[in-house]
């Protein structure tokens, strides 16, 4: 392989044109295909084999014309002191409102009158309209939602306090500050770590064209094959994260290339061969991190990641291609000016290369580790094993509305409401009976004699009377321990042709979903990847050790997520207004992300090892020459992405702030403490049992030379000096 991508990085320096133009026209055919498709919507939202899908199935087969998955809103009106709701001016003003939504927008199925509904507290302050939607809160249009708080608005106008929950305001968070952050610091990080505005430009501009390859792609494909408008989101991240990641290995290298002595195109050449080959197995770790969604069977998740895992492999092909081409094109201006300075200092004393250069921090880093790793080692794990205590917790769960900031007119009619009418109004659970109206009657009596029900309504039977609705409304709020044992009491009660459904259970479901798959997932993906990361280095005890370690930086960094997010620890600092469960979604999500991010440094790091090993170096001198090389750029590398993923932390969804601080921390203790400490720290206690693979095992797997030892040997072959150039590319580099 290292043979065949030398080759590849020396054609796209050579022919730099054709390689940018290609790119360039994939970039524009990509964006007139995503500006000429149709507008995406939202992507079916399915759980497959759950009892509330199962339940919403029956409903629409049942009750046709129904909505039964639309969105829902709550506009909760509270009379000023001394007032009640059912003074005739205020009833005026709510019949009103009711007026104003059934006319607001076609997506309107329903709006409910609350003095026809029972709608109206006991002691007659509180009323609300509940407006169903024939969409769900994803495919709600603007004019919908505008209508929806324009109502509002206006009711506030007569003095009453008129606030709107349900999910008809959800909308997907907005990420585009979070992102600039992003790519800000990353800039920032580039320039000191490469002295180079050239060299630091290069992986942001090529990261920026593969993600709009990437996404505009999807955007030209949302229509036709149901990905839906968010589908891009995690692409964009990931596309993001990895691409500045792989550029930024690639010209590391290829500026160390030029550190030694070789010419520009043979520079490229041998970093594409060399880091590239790092960068096509961290890709493929990243691809089988995002397909592996799919063992969750939610089809938006398995769109979600197979659509991220195109984005993956575009910033790899980028890598491999377009960087060399832009290499061509920067010259030595890639080198900043000191280290061209430095450089030229060399050649004029007659050293082609840096070995007598002073040790960096990785080299000293790397020598400390070496005289303590027992200490090193223990510290790591002890200190990441501490923070890991609070994941055996582990609530999983969807937030509410009671988990908005109090600012927020979600969280104030959540309140309204639970004040009014109990905290279980917020979520009431929707229980769908297959049987005649006798069958719907004996499941009411049944569910008003289970502990944690507020209320039971009436059975609502359809046309044919073979099928009935009834609303159950629980004492405790929705995303509570009580009204997840609620739902799972009334159907171990009520029998087979009892179904459970609505917001609250479908949350319940999908929380449980995620749970039970996240086993399965971890041994799909950390399997796959010990087997290619086996073939990678050529050891078993390498893959092992990583795989080891990722898993216990996940579970210190879920443990993080649970201390500040369900237990409070910290709260006030990252802007926690409510604790609760952790979002279901959370472990598996940080799995893949981080996993891919992590196998990234894993990569590029020992893979410098290995190569140094190979070649002749003793277990711990390739550990130091594995830190000299790489320590600087998988630290700028973390640092990027920490920087990316902290910028979500100041979102005032709880969601969008959790998976922030979830990200950022993960990728914390992966890099600097597994990576930098753990890593070196055992390879230091294995020695050469590290690279220990038995013969058996060495015939049966492919030799892959992703270390660049036949590349080495060829070229050796070629020059007769193994990576020496002749002294015309000496003056050549120079001159540059």
């Amino acid at each position: 392989m290292a043979t065949f991508l030398y080759k590849l990085g020396r054609f796209a320096f050579r022919r730099r044109h054709v390689v940018t133009l290609l790119w360039v026209a994939l970039l524009a055919l990509a964006g007139v295909g995503a500006a000429s498709a149709p507008a995406a919507t939202s992507s079916s939202f399915s759980m497959p084999g759950t009892e509330a899908q199962k339940a919403f199935d029956l409903l629409e087969e049942r009750f046709p014309g129904g909505s039964a998955d639309g969105a829902t809103a709550r506009v909760v009106f509270k009379a000023p002191d001394g007032q009640k709701m059912t003074d005739p001016a205020n009833k005026a003003r709510v019949d009103k409102a009711v007026a104003d939504l059934r006319a607001g927008s076609d997506q309107v199925a329903d709006v409910t009158d609350p003095y026809a509904a029972q709608a109206v507290s006991r002691d007659g302050t509180t009323a609300y309209i509940h407006v169903t939607y024939e969409a769900n809160g994803m495919e709600l249009t603007d004019a919908t939602r505008d209508a929806l708080t324009e109502t509002g608005t206006e009711a506030q106008k007569s003095g009453l306090t008129v606030e709107i929950g349900g999910d008809a305001l959800q909308a997907m968070p907005e990420t585009g500050t979070g992102e600039i952050i992003g790519v800000v610091v990353a800039g920032i990080v580039l320039v000191i770590t490469f002295g180079s505005l050239i060299a630091a430009g290069l992986p942001l501009l090529t990261a920026i064209i593969g993600v709009g390859i990437g996404v505009s792609s999807i955007t030209a494909l949302a229509d036709a094959l149901d990905l839906g408008s968010t589908t891009g989101t995690l692409a964009t991240m990931i596309g993001l994260a990895v691409g500045i990641d792989y550029a930024l290995f690639i010209v590391s290298r290829y500026r160390a290339e030029l550190a030694e002595g070789h010419d520009r195109e043979e520079a490229a050449g041998r970093a594409v061969g060399t880091a590239g080959s790092a960068v096509v197995f961290a890709g493929l770790t990243v691809v089988i991190a995002l397909v592996g969604l799919a063992v969750v069977n939610i089809p938006m998740l398995t769109k979600m990641g197979v659509a991220a895992a195109g984005t993956v492999a575009v910033a790899v092909l980028i890598a491999l291609t377009l960087i060399p081409a832009l290499l061509g094109y920067a010259g030595g201006r890639v080198l900043g000016r000191k280290a061209r300075k430095e450089l030229a200092a060399r050649e004029a004393a007659g050293h082609g290369d840096a070995d007598g250069a002073a040790p960096n921090a990785g080299t000293r880093w790397a020598r400390f580790v070496l005289r303590r790793p027992v200490a090193v080692l223990l510290v790591g794990v002890v200190g990441l094993g501490a923070l890991a205590v609070p994941a055996a917790s582990l609530e999983m769960g969807l937030p509410d509305d009671g988990a908005q900031p109090t600012s927020t007119t979600q969280r104030r009619a959540y309140d309204l409401l639970s004040d009014g009418f109990g905290p279980g109004s917020n979520g009431p659970l929707m229980v769908v009976v297959d049987g005649d109206k006798e069958a719907a009657a004996r499941a009411a009596d049944t569910i008003k004699g289970l502990d944690g029900v507020a209320a039971v309504t009436p059975p609502t039977p359809n046309k044919a009377g073979d099928t009935a609705m009834i609303t159950v409304v629980p004492k405790d709020r929705p995303s509570s321990k009580a009204t997840e044992d609620l739902v799972h009491d009334i159907r171990d009660t009520t029998g087979d042709d009892v179904l459970v459904t609505g917001q609250t259970a479908m949350n319940i479901d999908f929380s449980q979903k995620m749970n039970d798959a996240l086993l399965p997932y971890l041994a799909l993906v950390v399997g796959l990847a010990f087997l290619l990361l086996m073939v990678v280095f050529r050891s078993v005890l390498v893959p092992l050790k990583a795989a080891l370690g990722f898993l216990l930086s996940v579970v210190a960094a879920l443990g993080a997520v649970v201390a500040v997010f369900q237990w409070g620890w910290l709260g006030s600092v990252f802007g926690v207004e409510q604790t609760g469960p952790i979002m279901s979604m959370m472990p598996i999500f940080m799995v893949g992300v981080v996993f891919g991010l992590a196998m990234d440094y894993e990569v590029f790091l020992v893979t410098r090892m290995r190569e140094a090993y190979v070649h002749g170096e003793r277990p711990g001198e390739a550990i130091v020459t594995g830190f000299r090389h790489g320590a600087r750029v998988v630290t700028a590398a973390a640092v990027i992405m920490i920087a990316v993923f902290a910028g979500f932390i100041g979102s005032s969804e709880q969601m969008v702030k959790m998976i922030g601080f979830g990200l950022a921390t993960a990728v914390l203790f992966d890099a600097f403490v597994v990576r930098m400490a753990v890593v070196p720290a055992v390879l230091a206690l294995l020695g050469h049992r590290a690279w220990w693979l038995p013969r058996w095992l060495d015939r049966v797997l492919p030799n892959v030379d992703v270390e660049g030892e036949g590349l080495r040997k060829e070229l050796a072959d070629h020059t007769g000096r193994p990576g020496d150039p002749d002294a015309d590319q000496e003056r050549e580099l120079v001159r540059v």
